[in-house]
């Protein structure tokens, strides 16, 4: 099997380095989000940081991440991007390191410098390899996204347990060593595609030979290619070609960058006025807070793989305009609802808007990037951040001038024109509408053994080239994977259950209509766990019934007609 450039390609070692790196964003991702929470309390209450200083920090990070991403791009495209994420992460782990022996400003600016470098380098890289087998199978960034979704959740629940037993400095060391382990995984991940050739979308396309025209699915972006027969052009030579700049490349996104900084604008702007609001107006603390956001987390990071199958039958656009509804149906129910409880129902709209959108756009960024995605995911994530500090300024100034339900119908009005914004910016770039569909597995590979009947090969061959939907789990699949999450739960219940944390226990020997109203345990963090079990309860409750009609359904099409 080969690439569109003559390259062999093996299926199999692509997969296992996707799966090393997906790993590697899990155990990195979850640190990074805890530390991003943990760090404005951590300024204050650690090392006597004024609220001055502490916005000086942040802004520390964000400006050298936000400036670092093009260059992150340009390395991923020439550089090996094992090498490059697996930096990354080391320079994650230095932060985290340095936040936990940090004693002044000066040494925490310092660690945040090295965090914000990191951060570009690992996530326009991580980016970049999981692109590579995008072509191939549509699925590889909402694969990314529910790995780092996972990550995320994953990290809150222990750090904030362990928090009041080891201190700040003690979850520090552990994201610090979470973020080594997966500089090692990349390290020793399979080696992908030279630079000089590395196929920004995972199909290898170059442009035919001297012809300088756009390579096939690169959105119109020139891919040089060597004249037939020549040697292919060094890294240096294509990162000076002609049209292969950042700038270049920024220009030819332009339209989904666009789209990109008005959606992180307002979802920045929505979730600091919401965390803003639980603070001052409900009075929760950093881990009654986390709790709030938890459920959202744990729909985004289950819900990204089963919205891409509604992409692949749908179109992207249509998926993109349902999100953004979604997103504003959140913030204006925000503007209706005051207990935490039903905002913390309401952020897995948020959640799952997010995980419809976010990984759309990243394949699109792919795709019309070409055989440049380093370049493509740098200016792709600048624009992200870009709007994220956008959304900072402007929930600050709004929350201070303006009335809460202002706040939310504004930010609700700009998450609803996303439904147009979006869309239109997909139709300017020209890539497809319906993601490429997945080759099959490679089961027609034996197809050439049986030697006896040559003449039906070409029969057999062409059709498993081309495309088909993506198939939906069978009943044995889906019965499994429930089954795995039902174990985790019923694990995680009997824990629980020894501790006297658990609020099914309480369902049965205490008052039955005082527990669903409410139920609780006294001290903070008792309070948190045994709130977070009752949401855990009800989310695998919807699980099951989402999984026992997706398992009818499936039973119902597999079985054979009269």
């Amino acid at each position: 099997m080969t690439t569109d450039t003559g390259q062999p390609t093996d299926s199999g070692r692509g997969r296992r380095r996707e799966r090393a790196t997906l790993l590697a964003a899990t155990l990195t991702n979850g640190p990074n989000e805890l530390l991003d929470f943990l760090l404005p309390l951590w300024a204050g209450a650690a090392i006597g940081l004024s609220a001055t200083e502490t916005g000086i920090l942040l802004a520390v990070e964000l400006a050298l991440s936000l400036l670092a991403r093009p260059l992150a791009g340009v390395l991923a495209d020439t550089r090996d991007r094992r090498r490059v994420a697996a930096a990354g992460a080391a320079l994650y782990a230095a932060s985290a390191a340095g936040y936990a022996v940090a004693t002044g400003p000066l040494s925490a600016c310092l660690a945040a410098a090295l965090g914000g470098i990191g951060g570009a380098l690992l996530w326009v890289t991580i980016s970049a390899i999981v692109s590579e087998r995008l072509a191939e199978d549509s699925a590889v960034f909402p694969r990314l996204f529910a790995a780092q979704e996972t990550g995320s959740w994953a990290a809150f629940v222990p750090g904030l347990a362990l928090l009041p037993g080891i201190d700040y400095a003690g979850v520090f060391l552990l994201c610090s060593a979470a973020c080594l382990v997966a500089a090692v995984l990349l390290l020793r991940a399979p080696a992908g595609p030279p630079p000089a050739a590395a196929p920004g979308t995972g199909t290898g396309a170059a442009a035919p030979a001297g012809d300088g025209a756009p390579a096939p699915g690169t959105g119109g972006v020139l891919a040089p290619a060597p004249a037939s027969g020549g040697p292919v052009p060094d890294a240096a030579a294509r990162g000076n070609a002609p049209g292969t700049g950042i700038a270049a490349i920024g220009r030819r996104l332009r339209p989904m960058l666009l789209a990109v900084a008005l959606t992180m604008t307002a979802e920045a702007t929505l979730s600091l006025l919401l965390l803003l609001h639980l603070q001052r107006e409900h009075d929760l603390d950093a881990l009654n807070i986390a709790l709030v956001f938890l459920p959202g987390a744990i729909a985004m990071s289950l819900a990204a793989e089963p919205l891409h199958r509604y992409a692949v039958r749908f179109g992207r656009s249509r998926v993109l305009a349902a999100a953004a509804l979604s997103g504003a149906a959140f913030a204006t129910g925000l503007a209706l609802v005051p207990h935490p409880y039903a905002i913390a129902a309401l952020w897995i709209l948020s959640g799952l808007s997010w995980a419809a959108v976010m990984p759309i756009q990243q394949a699109v960024i792919a795709e019309a990037s070409g055989p440049h995605t380093g370049r493509g995911m740098g200016v792709y994530e600048s624009a992200g951040l870009f709007g994220a500090l956008v959304g900072a300024l402007a929930a600050g100034w709004l929350y201070d001038r303006a009335d809460w339900t202002v706040c939310c119908l504004l930010a609700a009005a700009v998450l609803a024109s996303g439904a147009v914004i979006s869309p239109a910016a997909l139709r300017r770039l020209g890539v497809s509408d319906l993601p490429p569909a997945p080759s099959p597995a490679p089961a027609p590979e034996p197809a050439p053994t049986p030697q006896p009947e040559p003449a039906p090969q070409p029969d057999t061959a062409t059709p498993t080239r081309e495309p088909e939907p993506e198939p939906e789990p069978g009943p044995r699949a889906l019965a499994r994977a429930l089954a795995q999450r039902v174990a985790l739960f019923a694990l995680a219940q009997l824990a629980l259950l020894a501790a006297d944390l658990s609020w099914i226990q309480d369902l049965f020997t205490e008052d039955l209509l005082a527990t669903l109203n409410g139920g609780h345990r006294d001290g903070d963090l008792a309070r948190w766990i045994y709130g977070a079990g009752k949401i855990w309860t009800y989310l695998v409750l919807a699980d099951l019934l989402w999984t026992g009609w997706k398992l009818l359904h499936a039973r119902a099409r597999d079985r054979p007609g009269p």
